[in-house]
Parts: C-alpha cells; structure tokens; sequence
C-alpha cells in the first residue's frame, strides 16, 4: 500500500527529501541552545563574565536564528511536498475512475467515490506531512537530548529513560485502542455523504412529499453515528495529555530532588541543573508528538487502504491490441449474446439475443420495466461487455475497436439526461469534442443551434434572455426535464454519429415535439441508425422494426401492424395506450409519420 501510495508523490519527491533535512538541522539547533544556557549561567551569570554572557549570548541567538531558518525551509517544503502528492493523488483516482467501465463504476457507491477523493487523501496528505516533519524531527530530537543529557549527568538521565520506557508502553496501549474506533469512522462518513448527495439531489421530491422532517432525522443519525466514533476514540487519544504531564511533572519533582542533592554535594552545578530540566521537557514532549504520528498515521492507513482500492481497480473495459480504428458503417448484429451484471449471478439479465439491423434503419424498443431494454443497448457501445456471443458494429466485433472510435461513432441519450454547469453552448460542445475552456467558433454556433433547431430545443432557447449563452445550473436543475431532454438529445446529434440511441429520452416531451424530432431525424440523418426506446407506442409505431423485450429476451419484433397482428405484450401495451380498436374493419387505420 505505501509504495502504491508513494509513487504518486512524483515531481515533488525532492521537497520530501528536503524536509527531514531541515528538521534534522533544527534538533540540532534546539539540541545545542539548552547547553549554551547551561554554560551562561555556571561561567557568565554567576561569576559576573559580562563578556563572556555576550558571547555565549551571540552564539544562543545564532543557534536560534539557524533553527528558525532550517524549520521554515522545513516547513515550507513540507507543505508544498504534502499538497503535491494530495494533488497527484487526487489527480491519479480520478484519472482512473475516468477509465472505469460502468461494471466497474457499480462496485463503488457515488459518495464512496467522493469521500476517498476528498476526506480520505486529506487524511492522507496531513499524515505524510507530519511523517516528513515529525517523524524525522521528534526521534533524532529526542535522541539528541538523551545522549546530551547522559554526556552531563548520566545519573539523573536514567530517570528520562525510565520515563520514556514506561510512556512508550501507556501511549501505544492507548493508540492501538483507538486505531479500532477511527478505522470505522470513514465508513460512516461514507453513509453521511450519500444521505446529503441524495438529500441535495432530490430536494424538490423531500418538499413535494413533505419530507423534510424525515430527511432531518437520517441526517442527525448519520451524524450522531460519526460523533460517538469521534468521542470514543478521541476520549481514548485525550488520556494522552494526562499522562505525559503527570509523567512531566514527576520527571521534574524527581531531576529537582536529585539535582538539588548533587549541587549541593558538587556534583552537579546550577546551570547543568537547568540544561537537565531543559532537556526533559525536550525528550518528553517528543514522545508526545511520537503518539500524535502514531495516531495520524493510524488514522491515515484505513484512508490510504480505501484511495489504493481505487488506484488498483482495473477497468473491465479497456482497448485491444492493435485496434479498430474505424467504423464503417452503422449496422448492428447480435450474436446469441448473454449477458449479466454480476458472474455469479444465477440467471442473466439478457439471454440468446440474436438480432441484425442494418445501417440507417429505425428501430424501436419497448417492454416492461427491467426486460433489458438498456442493456441491450449498453452493449453497443460497449459501456459493458457480453459474458457470452457477439456484438457487431459495421461488422466488426465491438471488443474490437479503439473505444474512443467506437464510441465517438455511436451516440446515446441516456435515461438520466444529464447537463453540466456552464452555458448552453458549453454544454452542447461535448457533442463537437470541444476541450472545457476552448472557445467556439461562429461556425461551430451555427452547428449548435442547427442541431438544436432538429432536437425541438431552439424553441425555448430563444425566448431565454441570454438565448444560447443562458447558464445552466449543475444537474440542468433551471430547466424543465423535456427542455433538459432536447438539449441533450441535441448534443448527441453534433457527433453526427453513424449510430443514435435514444433511451426513453423523449418521455418529459409532449407528443407533438416528439413527433416533430423524429420527423427531423428522418430527413436530416437518414443514413445514421436510429434506436428509440420508448414506453410510448407513438413514439416507435412508424420504426422500420419494433423490437418487443420480456425478462431479457426478444419476445417479437416487427412492423406496428405486425406486432399488433400477432404479439400479445405489444397489443395489451397498444390497447393500454390508445384504447381499444378493431385493426380488422374498414376505415380504421394507423396515422404514422413517415
């Protein structure tokens, strides 16, 4: 795990490097100042050596000032060593997650993403820079002032080596039992983060329902949850103070009972006296910060076990060799394709799909809720992988293909239509692969607002005081869900794909504009392939080919009248939507657009 970890550190491995350096320098600083003192006071102060108080005096505040600097280079280097590896880290999760298949994407929750991308490398991050500083600063500082103390009084440094003894053994004890309660803590973060993501996300469901009380009482649980953990392992990491001052003070009482005996007797001089006190002060207060490294990287292992995860997840999808590089055209074949979301599942989602659509063809597809409508078209363009038989795109298998190829010829409308905050146009230039931040072009704007004239958009658009450089909130959540729909529909045709699926994406539009894009599909792209999955019969019934799903199979698939001729689901689906007519008497027939 921390080699996984460290190898994200990169560019900014020398400012790590740097680091212990300067701490080292500054124990030494801090390890020669309290015997300056020591000396002031025997050979200055007491036998009234103005001069020599001056020198030793000068000396003291030279060593202050090259401690000063060595920890503000310390410091400094830290900071920027700290951050650069949180950035890369960041940067390296997410770069990873950006390669993730939706198989891939299933195996960890939104707000697990989010809270290993946030709260997990934070902890991390403020871990390695109190490794760097401290790790490095309280050991050497800490053996510095014992071997300084022994070089003095070997007798009364016995008593700091007994103390530390005995502390090592209390402060582990008590460190290892609150590893325990911080491990669990991030799991909890984790279930607070999705109740605010999902909270946020559907605000306007909790009013609608009146469920803000209840969405108040799943917020103070999961909050009350983090706040135990927190209190029981904090309870536990406090007991830290108590201690190291009980064995601080007791440390004094006994190198001043000592001490005073052997001045007394000669054997020790006022200024060695308060070197000694110095000195233990040092040594225990660096096993202090020896406990708080303990705890924050304790703290930082459960984070760095969960960033790893990410880091380590391989995409199931990923391009092969020598790949694909063109599609020829937008014909689609299934080969008694089987598919599953989970191997060990029992029975697949989809089962013996075999299916040919021909370049330009428009096909439709209905069937209840979880026959396999959206998965069958996940597949083509390979967002998940067959566990069994074929899927052919222009002919060639799609596993195949370069991704990017593949992808960037097959266009999909989601289910969830989604938007980004940004201007209309910024938004409708993904379709044109437009990199965030690039300007658009008075020729690319014509394209955009052609594209939205066939999806129906240019209607609302227009009467927007800013038109197409309205910005639109994040989620789209200041337009409508038929707004949001055109525009993303819109979007999808500026790929000018040789494939088009639209998933259910026309189901917040009213039957006049919805006829009126297929309409404009028909006249605009009629060489590119059309997939429209519908729960609307009016919306496929004039598809070249209706294809009917039941519990992941194809049941039927033909023309409307076929269909309607001699498929049961399709004429109970039929009759629910349009009433029920007699398709065998004269004068009754079927208006579709052409």
């Amino acid at each position: 795990m921390f080699r996984k970890l460290l190898s994200k550190l990169g560019e900014y491995k020398k400012f790590a490097l740097i680091t212990p350096v300067c701490m080292i320098l500054e124990v030494i600083a801090e390890t020669i100042t309290p015997r300056l003192m020591g000396l002031l006071v025997d050979n200055g102060v007491e036998k009234g050596d103005i001069s020599y108080i001056i020198r030793v005096g000068i000396m003291m505040l030279f060593c202050a000032l090259f401690g000063l600097a060595a920890g503000l280079a310390g410091g400094f280097s830290a900071a920027k060593a700290s951050t650069g590896f949180a950035r890369n880290l960041r940067k390296a999760m997410y770069g990873n997650i950006q390669t993730f298949s939706f198989s891939n994407i299933d195996r960890f929750s939104t707000a697990g993403l989010i809270t290993r991308l946030t709260t997990d490398v934070t902890n991390v991050q403020n871990a390695f820079q109190m490794v760097i500083r401290m790790s490095f600063r309280a050991p050497f500082s800490l053996i510095f002032a014992m071997t300084a103390a022994f070089l003095v009084s070997a007798r009364i440094a016995r008593v700091y080596l007994i103390a530390v003894v005995i502390l090592a053994v209390i402060i582990v004890t008590i460190m290892l039992s609150a590893m325990k309660s911080f491990r669990q803590v991030f799991k909890k973060y984790d279930e607070l983060n999705a109740t605010v993501q999902e909270n946020v996300n559907a605000i306007r469901v909790v009013k609608a329902y009146v469920r803000e009380d209840h969405e108040k009482s799943r917020m103070y649980k999961a909050c009350e949850n983090i706040y135990k953990l927190f209190v029981n392992a904090e309870s536990k990491v406090v007991l830290n103070g108590p201690v190291m001052m009980t064995a601080v003070y007791t440390c004094i009482l006994v190198i001043s009972w000592v001490g005073a005996h052997m001045i007394v007797s000669d054997e020790l001089t006022t200024g060695d006296l308060m070197t000694l006190l110095t000195y233990c002060m040092n040594i225990l207060m660096n096993l202090m910060m020896l406990s708080m490294i303990f705890v924050m990287v304790s703290i930082s292992m459960a984070s760095g076990e969960r960033i790893v995860e990410v880091l380590d997840e391989t995409p199931d999808i990923v391009n092969p060799e020598n790949p694909v590089t063109k599609v020829r055209d937008g014909s689609i074949e299934f080969e008694d394709v089987d598919f599953s979301y989970y191997k060990e599942s029992e029975a697949p989602v989809l089962k013996d799909i075999t299916l040919k659509i021909k370049s330009g063809e428009t096909i439709g597809i209905i069937g209840g809720t979880g026959s396999g409508k959206t998965t069958l078209v996940n597949l083509i363009c390979r967002l998940y992988d067959v566990m069994q038989g074929k899927v052919k795109v222009g002919g060639v298998d799609v596993r195949k293909y370069d991704l990017e190829t593949l992808r960037d010829n097959v266009a999909v409308v989601l289910q969830k239509n989604v938007l980004f905050s940004g201007t209309i146009y910024e938004n409708l230039m993904w379709g044109l692969g437009k990199k965030a931040g690039s300007e658009i072009t008075e020729e690319e704007k014509e394209e955009c607002r052609r594209a939205c004239r066939l999806a129906c958009a240019d209607e609302f658009i227009e009467k927007m005081p800013d038109k197409y450089d309205t910005y639109i909130e994040q989620g789209g959540t200041n337009v409508s869900g038929g707004q949001k729909q055109r525009l993303c529909i819109a979007r999808a045709l500026l790929k000018k794909p040789k494939i088009l699926i639209l998933d259910d994406s026309t189901s917040a539009v009213d039957t006049a504009t919805d006829a009126k894009i297929r309409r404009a599909f028909y006249e605009e792209i009629p060489d590119t392939t059309r997939i429209i999955i519908a729960q609307r019969v009016s919306s496929i019934m004039d598809a070249d080919r209706i294809i009917v799903m039941d519990d992941g199979r194809i049941d039927g698939i033909g023309t409307h009248e076929e269909l309607l001729n001699n498929n049961d689901i399709y004429q109970d689906v039929y009759e629910s939507q349009m009433g029920e007519r007699d398709f065998d008497r004269p004068g009754t027939e079927v208006i579709a657009y052409a």
